[in-house]
């Protein structure tokens, strides 16, 4: 059973979390000091709750806790060995645990154990955070709060911190929070509810303080030709650019994307001000983990083309590289960790919107979530004084910080597919949903596409959010359909690296009732989609430079003559040659195109349930119902193939295991003598 105690800072967190006007995602934390029963002696023990390392308040739950024993927490004060060597007290914490079982301390414990109120609220609010980036911050504050909040000057989180905060709440009793220079709040109070009202003061008092002394215009005029193009227009420009943009900022690691054309980020990059405030970077060190320090700001006005943005993207991400690199060697010391990587997290480009890059597609779409924050603070900093970020050599003091490394390095191993884009055709049923499924749990971003809209987002909600999957329209057999759906594909993650050819149909007749429709729709839809689909994905991987797989679902029938199906199988070998031949093409690219050749997948099948199963069995004598087992009887295995068996021989073929691999088509039937190939 949740103590009550803590199951009242739950609640609290995740009330607070889940407004952004209070923190961004993951940031901040909050406790609660309370007693419950020792179960060694019985007897009451002081406790201290408080939000782990790496939760987020919006969801926080009882295991994303860590307790600990307050009176060794104290104890913790007569060893602390001084600021220099502050780093060794986070080990200090885990001795203080209570019990088994929640999340490890965070850096941010001390403050809250140290603060003598029996609830602590440190928050990331906008408000705040403009207010600790202002170049009058300590004036203003005086000014906004009276003598209630009282300014904290800008020290790396920690132990010192901690003994800080104390200090002031001791010295202060009147206050009831702070404002941390250049990083955001604290607030306290006798009860959850005293914390939880404190903490919305605070924020709101400098929300309503910010909007009414501000100047109107706190990024200045808009410039000429940076302002918005049209949305339709945006979103073109926006696709036409993604892989090249893709391609640049995964030079050192293969990253995901997310597109953001919100009017906050539009208005900002119009602005005079926005060179030289993206110029400054980010403040709060929850934006610039993920942010890194700056982002690339295209220079050019919405009004250049395509290929003029493009290369001055080129010239400006090799300067970016550099002057990374001189950030880090200007700043590391004989122990500082290797640089993670020179490529910028945050591409800004006037008139389109923001392209936010991760290791996943939550990362990716957090690190935007977080420039958003980063340009309202400029606004509030900029609106009443102006902006004055933390120095760049504090930056890099949090950035390679020896705790930050080690909570990198513990994150789990990367799965086979993590980090690529798949788009799968035909993906609302059968082998196609098998092998989105199959992609998604290797770590795949999945896109959906199927000639139901209906059924793509149904089939993507059920692999999981947006993060993971989107669904989206296409009739691969019409050719502008197909390019929008690449661009959704580039839009929802970033680019595209995986391409799996599955949409398809069939009708079962011989040769002298197969109309002319009939030969025309099977080629169209797999033959010509084929092409289409891989004519508009190549042109991503392409642009991107980062290689790729295009995988074809053919048959079994591609090279074995089956009665009364001359369409489907003509239309079926057709597709096998184009793995031959796109493979010899675009093997220069790095991307590898193979194929697949099932045979009888009747089980999950669109294809069969669509009446192909009735006509086949038809074809054989059998029942519709008896057919998947009178194939799996004519194989040599004698084992039925179901669709997570060509969605594994997908896996296989575009996972590191067979990176040599092109050109291939792998026999998913069980043993089909006259099939094999030759």
């Amino acid at each position: 059973m949740t103590n009550p105690t803590a199951a009242a800072l739950i609640a609290r967190s995740n009330r607070l979390g889940s407004d952004p006007k209070n923190t961004n995602y993951a940031g901040g934390n909050t406790s609660a000091k309370g007693e419950d029963i020792d179960p060694v002696t019985g007897a009451p023990v002081e406790l201290l709750w408080v939000k782990g390392s790496g939760g987020d308040l919006g969801t926080l739950a009882p295991e994303g806790l860590a307790v600990l024993r307050r009176d060794r927490l104290r104890a913790l004060v007569d060893i602390y060995p001084g600021v220099d060597r502050e780093d060794e007290m986070v080990a200090a914490f885990d001795y203080c645990l209570h019990g088994k079982g929640g999340a490890a301390p965070s850096i941010d414990t001390a403050m809250h154990a140290l603060v003598d109120a029996a609830h602590v609220d440190h928050l990331h609010p906008d408000s705040g955070i403009a207010i600790a980036t202002a170049a009058d911050g300590p004036e203003l504050t005086r000014t906004i709060f009276g003598d209630r909040v009282v300014w904290v000057p800008w020290r790396r989180p920690g132990f010192q911190l901690g003994l800080d905060i104390a200090a002031i709440a001791a010295e202060n009793p009147q206050a009831i929070g702070t404002i941390l220079g250049g990083h955001g709040i604290t607030a306290w109070g006798d009860t959850s509810d005293d914390a939880e009202r404190n903490s919305s003061w605070i924020i709101d008092t400098a929300a309503a303080y910010l909007a009414e002394h501000g100047g109107p215009a706190p990024f200045g005029a808009v410039r000429e030709g940076f302002d918005a193009l049209p949305a339709a227009e945006r979103r073109a420009r926006a696709a036409a650019l993604a892989p090249t943009i893709r391609g640049l900022v995964s030079t050192d690691r293969p990253l995901l994307g997310h597109f953001t054309d919100s009017p906050v980020v539009l208005d900002f990059l119009a602005s005079q001000k926005a060179p030289a405030l993206a110029a400054l970077g980010t403040s709060c060190p929850d934006h610039f983990l993920r942010t890194k320090v700056k982002p690339l700001l295209l220079d050019l006005p919405a009004t250049a083309s395509v290929d003029q943005q493009l290369a001055r993207l080129r010239e400006l991400h090799a300067q970016y590289r550099a002057d990374y690199r001189d950030y880090y060697e200007r700043h590391a010391t004989a122990d500082s960790p290797a640089m993670r990587g020179a490529d910028p997290l945050i591409v800004l480009v006037p008139g389109v919107g923001m392209f936010s890059y991760g290791a996943d597609k939550q990362t990716a779409r957090v690190a935007g979530e977080f420039y958003v924050n980063a340009i309202n603070v400029m606004r509030g900093a900029e609106a009443v004084s102006t902006y004055t970020p933390i120095s760049d050599a504090e930056k890099f003091r949090i950035e390679y910080w020896a705790l930050e490394e080690a909570k990198l390095q513990r994150r789990p191993a990367p799965k086979s597919h993590q980090g690529r884009i798949a788009l799968v055709t035909g993906a609302a049923s059968g082998i196609g949903k098998a092998t989105a499924a199959r992609l998604a749990a290797a770590g795949a971003c999945v896109v959906v596409a199927d000639l139901d809209l209906e059924k793509a987002r149904a089939a993507a909600a059920e692999l999981g959010g947006g993060d993971v999957a989107v669904g989206v329209a296409v009739n691969v057999a019409d050719g502008e359909a197909v390019r929008a759906a690449v661009a959704d594909a580039v839009l929802a993650f970033g680019g595209l690296d995986l391409v799996v050819n599955n949409a398809g149909l069939s009708l079962s007749k011989p040769l002298l009732e197969t109309t002319e429709a009939d030969w025309d729709l099977q080629h169209d839809v797999m033959a010509k989609g084929s092409f289409l689909v891989s004519q508009a994905a190549a042109s991503v991987l392409i642009a991107q430079g980062l290689g790729g797989d295009i995988v074809y679902i053919s048959s079994k029938n591609s090279v074995f003559a089956g009665p009364n199906n001359v369409a489907y199988s003509a239309t079926k070998a057709d597709q096998a040659h184009q793995v031959r031949l796109l493979a010899v093409e675009l093997g220069a690219h790095g991307v590898r195109v193979n194929g697949i050749n099932p045979d009888g997948v009747v089980r999950g099948s669109g294809i069969f349930a669509s009446g192909w199963g009735a006509n086949r069995a038809a074809t054989y004598g059998v029942k519709e119902e008896e057919l998947g087992q009178f194939y799996a009887a004519r194989t040599i295995l004698g084992r039925e193939v179901v669709p997570e068996n060509v969605a594994d021989a997908v896996a296989v073929l575009t996972g590191p295991d067979l990176s040599r691999t092109t050109g291939l088509h792998i026999p998913v039937d069980s043993g089909v003598a006259a099939a094999f190939l030759r």
